[in-house]
């Protein structure tokens, strides 16, 4: 199910906190990263996943002020598709398939930010 970005005058008019979106991928992907609980990896799941939604349309929007053959277009535009995918996807039932799954929202939620960044799309 695809969802596109809302109309202009539906969207929150405040400009992306980039950096405090980086900094729940940074509590996962750092090199010494200490394993979260199963409680903060919940939280950290579900706070990495509103990252993503937010930062879809952002992304989207960006990415369709840029020339169609443009190859960043392109490229963000992809990673738009691997994030919602990866939204559809379920976490695993133990500790260390949970971890993999935020890691993976992580990762999208980075690569994210550095399309909207890239593209010029409205942030802090």
């Amino acid at each position: 199910m695809a969802t596109h970005a809302p109309p202009v005058e539906e969207r929150d008019a405040r400009p992306l906190d980039i950096e405090t979106m980086r900094a729940s991928p940074r509590r996962l992907l750092a090199e010494d990263a200490e394993l979260p609980s199963p409680e903060e990896l919940e939280i950290l799941t579900l706070r990495l996943r509103g990252h993503i939604m937010i930062m879809i349309p952002e992304v989207e929007i960006a990415a369709g002020r840029q020339p169609k053959d443009d190859i960043p277009r392109y490229c963000a535009l992809a990673c738009v598709g691997e994030a919602r995918m990866r939204l559809n996807l379920e976490p695993g039932r133990t500790l260390p398939a949970g971890i993999a799954h935020a890691q993976r929202l992580a990762r999208s939620v980075n690569a994210l930010c550095d399309h909207v960044v890239n593209l010029g799309g409205d942030h802090s």
